[in-house]
């Protein structure tokens, strides 16, 4: 038996079962030549990721990695998912999740050019610039 629980949620769940309906609509079309249930079934797909993704943003997700046994259960909604996750590509859409700050070792100018290899001196730190 695993030693956490592989990602089962909600949002997982649910995401899976709107999907795996809206291909089988799409394949129903494809075997019955109908433009209508193609249309159909790739619109049901496509919301599958929707809802799957607004799940996730509501706290029916869960981040990466491994979580505390106590979250484990599919019906414990994440908290943090206010503040997004690290790493997480739906809650970076979003507008959550990490904020990159400007890359080590680079001096951006005031008029926009950026040196590489030279490190800003703090303020007060007594080093040289």
């Amino acid at each position: 038996m695993s030693q956490y629980d592989e990602g089962h949620t909600f949002a997982g769940w649910i995401g899976t079962a709107v999907a795996t309906v809206g291909c089988s609509v799409l394949g129903a079309g494809i075997c019955v030549t109908s433009a209508s249930l193609l249309v159909v079934g790739f619109a049901v797909t496509v919301a599958s990721v929707l809802v799957t993704w607004d799940l996730h943003l509501t706290g029916w997700g869960k981040p990466s990695g491994i979580r505390p046994r106590d979250q484990w259960g599919m019906r414990v909604r994440d908290l943090s998912a206010r503040e997004g996750h690290p790493d997480c590509w739906g809650c970076r859409l979003a507008g959550r999740g990490r904020r990159t700050a400007e890359a080590p070792g680079v001096v951006v100018r005031a008029s926009g050019g950026a040196v590489p290899g030279r490190e800003a001196a703090a303020v007060g730190a007594g080093g040289e610039a």
